[in-house]
Formats: structure tokens, sequence, C-alpha cells
């Protein structure tokens, strides 16, 4: 399959869907990312045995809480932990082994079949910006978000190209009740974009609901998996009940979970390289073995959220050397357990899309992809260190990750690759340049990355569009996407049970905003 596949409609719904499939707009959309150049790698051997051995004997000797959930105490005990309480004390190598039934990779179903992903291997996926409050726009300055914005940031993430994934809590609706804004989160990313996405959290039952409304939209799981989950472990070294909860529910329906710790160096983990990468390890062996406990072969990937602390203000800093140097080992370490990785984004502390926030975003997205990274939450659209999903930076950061598409693809050293021809015919003398060789004829439409976004006009031409910076033509970017959308096809019929399900779901509790 060639790396751009022509976007497409479901196929389901009858007359009615093949009516919307004729009009659809077609655009171009990427297929995820087959790497094709190295992982870059900071530790040596001695170096990942240190910190494997340093992980173990945390494990064995201090333990990790199981908080309010005595179910997976008893799990952990039937296994042959040392449970004390609440806390868990693994001995040494026995998470590991557990650890080994978690498949090495596996496929992200989306409901149109082209939009499947594959998770793990030398593949990276890219989802977008998961979880601020606040959103962003040229217009409207901050704010907090609303159901309409929601919406357009999942329209936005099916026009754009590069973006693999439709994600999850792309912002949070505060217009809706918390118990209830789950149910019009799914039913977004399930009616507005056919690409993967993924399920609710922040309650067990909230994971069931998603669980049963990816049925309805599925025909039924059949045991495949169609959702990822974000499970954040309460760094340093807690796992509380409500996460696990939804974990349990994920992994019985064979959904999968991305066990991630959430860690701001030297507030939430040690200042150091190698202790945080041991705390990481720690919570992610216990993380992983849980999730087998509950459902052997349920898949899982192995994250590692992980920036620093500035120790003047005691915030989260964006982009730096150490977060990187951490994000580089986790997944040294995450490839020798043999699972899928997730972690890296197009991160920045910065509150507006300025030059700061382009420094920190290009260093954090361009560590991932040399990272071996499989899965990329956070890959457009974060400002403010995840307070903000901005809309003008959601398209700058897209528009960015057509660049790790090519990167990823390394040095073409076919015969085509090393243009001999062109070559021998400007070096005899035949012409003065490349630019009317055949070669470049046969090669100028594909041959280099092309922006959707940035202006590489003359300055005359600039200065008489109205000499706009990038955030302008960014928010111009951002209505042109949205004036193009059209909704992608789906069967009335699953459309119609899925408004039902909401529906009845919602008129079954009192609203609450807490």
């Amino acid at each position: 399959m060639s790396d751009v596949v022509e976007g497409r409609r479901s196929r389901g719904g009858g007359g009615a869907a093949r009516r919307a499939e004729r009009s659809a707009v077609h655009f171009e959309t990427a297929r995820y990312i087959e790497r094709k150049i190295p992982n870059l790698e900071m530790l040596n051997d001695e170096a990942l045995e240190i910190i494997e051995t340093n992980a173990e004997t945390i494990l064995e000797e201090i333990g990790v809480n199981f908080v309010e959930n005595p179910a997976a105490l008893e799990l952990w005990r039937q296994a042959g932990a040392d449970v004390r309480g609440e806390r868990v004390h693994v001995p040494r190598g026995l998470a590991r082994e557990l650890a080994k039934t978690a498949p090495k990779s596996f496929t992200q179903h989306a409901r149109n079949p082209e939009r499947s992903v594959e998770i793990g291997g030398r593949n990276l996926v890219l989802a977008p910006v998961y979880g601020p409050p606040f959103v962003r726009d040229a217009d409207g300055g901050r704010r907090y978000a609303t159901i309409a914005d929601f919406q357009k940031f999942v329209k936005l993430g099916f026009m754009s190209k590069w973006l693999h994934h439709s994600g999850g809590t792309v912002c949070e609706p505060t217009d809706i009740p918390v118990n209830k804004r789950h149910l019009d989160m799914l039913l977004a990313h399930m009616t507005l974009s056919d690409k993967p996405f993924m399920g609710s959290v922040t309650a067990p039952e909230r994971a069931a609901d998603s669980v049963e409304m990816a049925d309805i939209l599925f025909g039924g799981l059949n045991g495949r998996t169609v959702m990822t989950s974000l499970v954040n472990i309460n760094s340093p070294m807690t796992f509380d009940g409500i996460m696990m909860g939804a974990l349990e529910v994920y992994a019985k329906a064979n959904q999968a979970a991305i066990i991630s710790p959430f860690i701001v160096g030297g507030a939430m983990s040690p200042v150091t390289v190698a202790g945080t990468l041991t705390q990481v390890l720690v919570e992610l062996l216990a993380g992983v073995a849980y999730s087998q406990l509950v459902q052997k072969g349920a898949p899982v990937i192995a994250g590692a959220f992980v920036t620093s602390t500035d120790m003047a203000s005691g915030a989260p800093t964006f982009g730096t050397p150490e977060a990187s140097l951490v994000t580089y080992g986790a997944g040294q370490l995450v490839r020798r357990l043999g699972l899928p990785y997730r972690s890296a984004g197009g991160f920045t502390g910065s509150k507006l899309p300025d030059a700061q926030a382009a420094y920190e975003s290009a260093n954090s997205l361009n560590m991932g992809l040399l990272s071996g990274v499989n899965f990329m939450l956070h890959a457009c659209g974060w400002l403010e260190g995840g307070l903000v999903s901005s809309f003008e930076k959601f398209v700058m950061d897209a528009d960015q990750l057509g660049v790790l598409h090519s990167l990823a693809r390394g040095i073409d050293m076919s015969e085509n690759g090393q243009a001999m021809d062109a070559l021998r015919y400007v070096g005899s003398g035949q012409a003065s340049h490349f630019l009317g060789t055949d070669h470049t004829q046969a090669n100028f439409k594909t041959a280099f990355w092309k922006t959707d976004l940035l202006d590489y006009k003359p300055f005359e031409a600039w200065e008489d569009e109205g000499a706009r910076d990038t955030v302008a033509l960014a928010s111009a970017r951002v209505q042109k996407l949205l004036g193009d959308y059209q909704k992608p096809a789906l069967d009335p019929a699953i459309e119609e049970a899925l408004n039902d399900y909401v529906a009845k779901k919602k008129a079954s509790m009192p609203d609450a905003f807490m």
C-alpha cells in the first residue's frame, strides 16, 4: 500500500450511505508511518541492565500502591506478590514474566478499514492533543471548551492529511455535565470521523459505555480491538481504583490501554535521568503486569509522559534535553519488554502559538520519531503545558507531522534515488542546471515535502497578500478545513442507534458537574 491513500468512506448503510459516498469531498490521508530509519539509543547494555535491576529492587523492597481496589490486591496475592495493606511487593522477575503475554503489536480497527492502524514494531501512529479544559483561537482568545469546540477539533483531525487517529478528549467540553460528556465526545468521534479513536477512562462505568457504543458502531466487536484508552499512573508508584477500574473494563473486552506514568521530573520523580527511568520502568512493569492478570493477551501500550520542573517557579517545562533523554531511554527499556511504546508529542509551555511553542514542539516531535515511539498522543494542538487546545496550533503542528513522515522514509538508494543519469547529463555540460532534466521532470511532484500552511512566496507577493504571520495563515487554514469538511458516510440505522443510546443514558441519571 502506498504511503498516502485516497480518503474513503464506510461502505455500510445501503443507498443513503452510497449517495453520501458519491457526494463526499475526497482528500488524501496518510497511512501510519513505517520507519526506515534507526532508533536513536542513548543507553548501552550495562546502563540498561543497571536500571532494570534497580527497578526490580524497588518493586520487591518498596512495592507499589493499589488503592481502593481490593480485587486488584487479591489478583496480585494469587499471582505470588506480597500484599501488605494496599501496597504490593512484587518478587523479582514476576512482573516481567507476567508482561510477556501482552502482544508485541496489534491492529486498532477503524470503522473505515482504510484508516485502521498497526501499533507496535517499526510503526508510528499520530494522535491529537488530549485533555485540556481550555481552548484558544485567534478570534475568541482563551476560554473554557465547549462541545462545539470539541466537534470542530474532531473535524479538523478528520481532515488533517498527516494525522492517523481521532484521539480522545481533544478538549474537555465544560458545558456538558461531567457524568455525561463522555457520551457526546464518543458520539462525535464515531460520527464526525472514520479514523480510530479513544475511549473514556474517567470512571469504570464510562469505560463500559465506551465499549457498548463501540459494539453498536462496529456491529459487534467480535474480539477486535477498536479503541485505545489512556490509563495514567498516579506517580510516584500509585495505581488508583478509578483508572484501574477502567483498565479492567477494557482489558476484559480486548480493548487497548496506554499504561503511562505522568511524571514531572523533580516533583514526581527524581531529578536525575537514570532515577526517573528507574521509576518509569517500575510503574510500567506493575501496570502492564496487572493488565495481564486481568486478561492474558490484553493489548497494551507502555507509555512514558515525562517532563521536568522549572525549579524557580515549579511549573512543568517542555522540549528540554532532560525530558528527551528520558524518552530515548524509556524507548529502549520498553523495546526490551517487547511492547508498543507511547511517548512524545507537540509539547510546549508557551501561552501562544509563538516561537517558544515552535521550538519546544519541534524538539519534542523529532525526539519522538527518533526514540522509536509507536503511538504519539498530543501530536498536534497542545498549548500552555496541556491546559489549552489551540485551533491554530493544531493545524500548525498537523502540517509539520508531514516532516516526520518524510524523515521516517530515510534515504532512497534505488536507481532513481541515486540520480546517476541526471548527474551525468549536467556534469557533462549538456545542461547548466538540473531543473530541465528528465529526472527532475519525473520526480519534482513528489521529491520534496510540501507544506499546506507555511509561506515561501517572495517578499513582494507576501506583502501584497497582507503580510500574514503563521498564526494568521493557520487561522485561515482552520476555516478552510472546516469549510471543506463533509461528514463521512455512516449507516443511518447505526447512527440512530448511537443517538438513542446516548439519549437513554443521559436520561437515566441526573446532571453532575463534579
